[in-house]
Order: C-alpha cells, then sequence, then structure tokens
C-alpha cells in the first residue's frame, strides 16, 4: 500500500468560522469572522460572497501531483 503525499484535506487549509450572534443563516443574514487555523489571519465578511473571497484569496494553493501546476491553474 502506498500513501499519497497529498492530504485530501491539508491543515494548511483549516479554517474557524465564527458567526456573529446577530446572524442568521437560515434567513441568509451571514456575517462573522474567518481565521486561518495556520497562519491566525482573519478575516471579517458581511455576506456569502464576502467569506468565499476571503477563502479563495487565503487559501494556499497546492501542487496537482499531474503537471505541478496549482490546483487555481496559476
Amino acid at each position: 500500500m502506498t500513501l499519497d503525499p497529498l492530504a485530501s484535506h491539508p491543515s494548511g487549509r483549516s479554517y474557524v468560522l465564527k458567526l456573529h450572534r446577530d446572524a442568521r443563516p437560515r434567513e441568509g443574514l451571514l456575517f462573522g469572522r474567518l481565521e486561518s487555523m495556520a497562519s491566525g489571519h482573519s478575516f471579517a465578511f458581511a455576506n456569502a460572497d464576502e467569506l468565499l473571497r476571503c477563502l479563495a484569496l487565503d487559501a494556499p494553493a497546492l501542487p496537482d501531483a499531474a503537471n505541478g501546476a496549482d490546483l487555481c491553474g496559476r
């Protein structure tokens, strides 16, 4: 058995999502803070679009085992 050197869920992409006490996700009111476990950086977000943007900008690129490019194609 050979272990895959690329983790499916790498610790560098671990985050803590903290919803504000007044957020009401079922009603579409989503805001709070996202904290990176790897770097300690935190990002405030006011809606789901901003939450996704914070993730996309902060998540470290991982190498693609097939061609050496990262997953975003950069």
